[in-house]
């Protein structure tokens, strides 16, 4: 269990700021409210072109990109999580209308794609050190504050889904740390950066991108890193 403890601690943040949120959120006028989610959109744009330039190899991207949008959608990726979200708006709200299933895939998108989220977990199951994951859930815990605030309780279910995601990393270290290297790292974030573009541009209502569907795009560097050409 101790090995669990920085993916447990980053998801009881991402819960509390999560918590604060909804209170703050509450308290918004809804124009206020719409504006604060329209800066968001703005800044997690901007993580995302940021991140995108962390990978090295244009071509890893393309086809992980591609063949990532293939699987995705063959296994509907996006509306399977469209079911999940469904079912969390019965079981919370008579009222739902999509926001819980919003909030839940944008946070944990947004929270489980970057290096952190990777050689955190990593530190967590080789070494048992856990200060990557505990300023990652500092981090998290703060922009679950400000996501919660806008796109309502949903955000707090991405904790769970932090907790499986950190938490598998951490139990496989051992397994995957050979194919982790700092090369496949960063092509990961380029990948995930990629999504968090298109995810800020749907938050804009600039597109209608089925961002979950192209999820396995960003494990496919592990994969094209093994070539020698890509690697």
């Amino acid at each position: 269990m101790f090995g669990l403890l920085g993916a447990t601690v980053n998801a009881a943040a991402v819960l509390a700021g999560g918590l604060i949120g909804l209170m703050i959120g509450k308290a918004l006028d809804k124009k206020i409210s719409d504006a604060v989610m329209t800066g968001l959109a703005l800044v997690v744009i901007y993580i995302g072109i940021s991140g995108a330039f962390k990978g090295n190899n244009t071509l890893v991207a393309i086809i992980s990109i591609a063949a990532g949008a293939v699987i995705g959608t063959l296994l509907d990726l996006d509306g399977a999580i469209i079911k999940l979200g469904k079912k969390l708006e019965d079981t919370v709200s008579k009222n739902g209308n999509g926001n819980i299933a919003r909030g839940f895939v944008s946070a944990s998108l947004l929270f489980c794609v970057g290096a952190m989220s990777i050689t955190g977990p990593l530190d967590s199951g080789l070494t048992g050190n856990h200060t990557i994951q505990y300023t990652k859930a500092l981090l998290d815990g703060i922009g679950a504050i400000v996501f919660a605030s806008s796109l309502g309780v949903g955000v707090l279910f991405s904790a769970a889904f932090i907790f499986v995601y950190q938490g598998s990393i951490t139990l496989l270290a051992v397994y995957i740390k050979p194919f982790l290297n700092e090369t496949v790292i960063n092509e990961m974030t380029c990948v995930g950066s990629l999504l968090i573009m298109a995810l800020g541009l749907n938050m804009l209502g600039i597109t209608k991108i089925k961002v979950m569907n192209y999820i396995p795009a960003v494990f496919l560097p592990i994969l094209l890193c093994m070539i020698p050409a890509f690697g």
